[in-house]
C-alpha cells in the first residue's frame, strides 16, 4: 500500500466522539445587554434618548415619595401598591426614597401592561429599592441584635468619618447622600435622610476639614497602604472636590490601593460617563501610576437585569480611562438574588456584558426591619458551594459575612456552627481600637452572628422565643 493510500485510509477513519456531557445544574448562555424602553412608563413617554443619556436630567427627575412613583407609573400599578408603600414608608423604613430613572426603568423591564402590579411585586430590584410593607416579616420584623451602626463604624472613627477597622486598610466616608438609596443599606444610620423610624447621625465638621483630618490621619499612619473612598457614594461629592481629595491620597507614600465606591455605574452610570467624570478620572490614573497606586472602582448590582448597555459603557469607559478594575461587591438577599441561577446570571452579566469584575457578596447586615431579606448562614455556603466551577476562579465572587467586630469572613469559617439557635463564632487574627476597651482579653478573639430567626427549625424558633425580651417579639 502506497503512502497515498494510508493517508486516505487514515482520513476515512471515523472522529473519535467526545463523551456527552450530562445535563448541567446550570446552562450558560451568553446574554446581550438590553436598555428596558423607559417609554413604556406614562410619566416618561415623551423623554427623549438625549434626555435619558444626561446626569443632570437623571437626578432631576429621581422618584424621592410615593407621589412622583405615581407620577411616573399611573395607573400601571394598582393603588394596592401605593398603599403599601405608604405604609412602609410610615412604619418600617429606614431609608427615605431615591431613584434614579435608570434604575426604576429596570423593575419589570419586561411585563405586559395587564400583569404590570404583579411583576413590579415580584422584582428583584423593587424588593430592595422600593420595599413595601407587606414585604417585610410580621414576626421578628427585626433581629433582636439589630443594630442601627451593625458594624460598629462609627465607634472605629478615628477622624469624624474615617473608619480604621482592619490593620492595613480605612474606610474614608466622604459624604452621607447617594444618588440612590437602597432599602437594605447598612450605614442607614448615617446615610440619607431621616425616616419617621430613624432620626439619622449627621456629620459635624465642614467637608474641607473633614478630608484634611482624614489625610493627615492617613499621612501620620505609615501602616495604611489601602483607602476605600466611599460615603454613602463619592459620585455625590462635586467633582473637583472628589478628584483634589484623591490626588492627595495618591500622593501619601504609604497609599498602594484606592478604591472609589460608587453604586452610581449602575444606578446613575450617565455620570460616570460624562465628559467631565471621565477626563477627571483620566488625570488621576495618569497620577496614580507615576506614583504606583492602584485605582479601581466598586460598584453595587444585585440582580442581572440592572446591567445594562449603558452600565456596560460606563464600566467600559472608567477601564479605558486607566482605572485597573470596576468591581462589584453585592448583598445577598431572600427573593432577589438568593439561588444559584439568579447568581450566575448576574455575575455573568457583570463579566460579560460589562467587564465588571465579580468580587463579593455580603450576607445582609443586621439593621433594623432587614430580617425579610437576611438568608442563613447555612444558604450562603450552599450558594458558595453552587456557583463553584461556571466562572473563571478569579471572577468568582466570595460570599462573606461582615460580623460585628470581626469583618470579613468567608461564609465556611466560622470556627462554630449552631443550625438549631443560628449563632455562629467567628474570630479574626488582628486588634481594632475597641478590642483595647474589652476587659477581658482572653474574650476579643471570639464575636457571635446569627441567623435570622424565621430560617430556623421549629427547636431553634422556640428557644430565641424563651431568650427574647417579649417587647422585641411580634407574635
Amino acid at each position: 500500500m502506497t503512502d497515498t493510500a494510508l493517508d486516505e485510509t487514515v482520513l476515512r477513519q471515523p472522529a473519535p466522539t467526545a463523551p456527552a456531557l450530562p445535563d448541567q445544574p446550570y446552562v450558560y448562555r451568553h446574554r446581550e445587554l438590553t436598555e428596558p424602553d423607559w417609554r413604556r412608563f406614562p410619566g416618561w413617554r415623551d423623554t427623549t434618548a438625549t434626555d435619558w443619556a444626561s446626569a443632570q436630567w437623571q437626578r432631576a427627575h429621581c422618584v424621592k415619595n410615593v407621589a412622583q412613583l405615581r407620577d411616573v407609573l399611573g395607573d400601571l400599578l394598582d393603588d394596592s401598591v401605593y398603599a403599601d408603600l405608604e405604609r412602609d414608608q410610615r412604619e418600617r423604613a429606614t431609608m427615605s426614597m431615591l431613584l434614579p430613572p435608570q434604575m426604576l426603568n429596570t423593575i419589570a423591564p419586561d411585563a405586559p401592561r395587564r400583569r404590570f402590579t404583579e411583576a413590579f411585586r415580584a422584582d428583584p430590584v423593587r424588593r430592595y429599592m422600593v420595599p413595601l410593607y407587606s414585604d417585610r416579616r410580621q414576626d421578628w420584623p427585626s433581629h433582636p441584635f439589630a443594630e442601627r451602626d451593625s458594624l460598629h463604624e462609627q465607634e472605629m472613627w478615628v477622624v469624624e468619618g474615617l473608619t480604621h477597622r482592619y490593620p492595613t486598610k480605612v474606610l474614608a466616608e466622604v459624604v452621607s447622600t447617594c444618588p440612590q438609596y437602597c432599602g437594605h443599606c447598612t450605614r442607614m444610620d448615617l446615610v440619607g435622610n431621616s425616616t419617621p423610624q430613624v432620626a439619622k447621625t449627621r456629620f459635624e465638621l465642614r467637608p474641607a476639614n473633614r478630608f484634611q483630618a482624614m489625610l493627615d490621619y492617613i499621612a501620620a499612619s505609615p501602616g495604611v497602604r489601602d483607602v476605600v473612598v466611599s460615603g454613602g457614594d463619592v459620585a455625590n461629592v462635586p467633582w473637583p472636590r472628589l478628584e483634589a481629595f484623591v490626588a492627595d491620597l495618591i500622593r501619601v507614600p504609604s497609599v498602594r490601593d484606592i478604591r472609589l465606591a460608587s453604586k452610581a455605574v449602575v444606578g446613575l452610570p450617565q455620570y460616570w460617563s460624562s465628559d467631565q467624570v471621565r477626563s477627571g478620572v483620566e488625570r488621576l490614573t495618569v497620577l496614580a501610576r507615576a506614583h504606583d497606586v492602584q485605582l479601581s472602582v466598586h460598584t453595587h448590582a444585585n440582580a442581572a437585569q440592572q446591567i445594562t448597555p449603558a452600565v456596560a459603557a460606563a464600566a467600559r469607559g472608567l477601564l479605558d480611562a486607566g482605572v485597573r478594575d470596576v468591581r462589584n461587591q453585592g448583598v445577598l438577599m431572600a427573593g432577589v438574588n438568593d439561588t444559584v441561577d439568579a447568581l450566575l446570571d448576574l455575575n455573568f452579566a457583570l463579566l460579560d456584558g460589562a467587564a465588571i469584575m465579580p468580587y463579593y457578596f455580603y450576607l445582609c447586615d443586621m439593621i433594623p426591619f432587614s430580617e425579610h431579606w437576611r438568608t442563613s448562614l447555612a444558604h450562603a455556603q450552599e450558594l458558595q458551594q453552587g456557583i463553584l466551577g461556571y466562572l473563571p476562579g478569579f471572577a468568582t465572587p466570595r460570599i462573606v459575612c461582615d460580623v460585628p467586630f470581626v469583618g470579613k469572613r468567608w461564609v465556611h469559617q466560622p470556627v462554630q456552627y449552631d443550625r438549631n439557635t443560628g449563632i455562629s463564632q467567628w474570630t479574626k487574627n488582628y486588634r481594632t481600637v475597641l478590642d483595647e476597651q474589652i476587659d477581658d482579653p482572653a474574650g476579643v478573639d471570639v464575636h457571635q452572628y446569627y441567623d435570622p430567626i424565621h430560617t430556623l427549625p421549629e427547636s431553634g424558633r422556640q428557644w430565641w422565643l424563651r431568650h427574647t425580651p417579649a417587647g422585641q417579639v411580634s407574635r
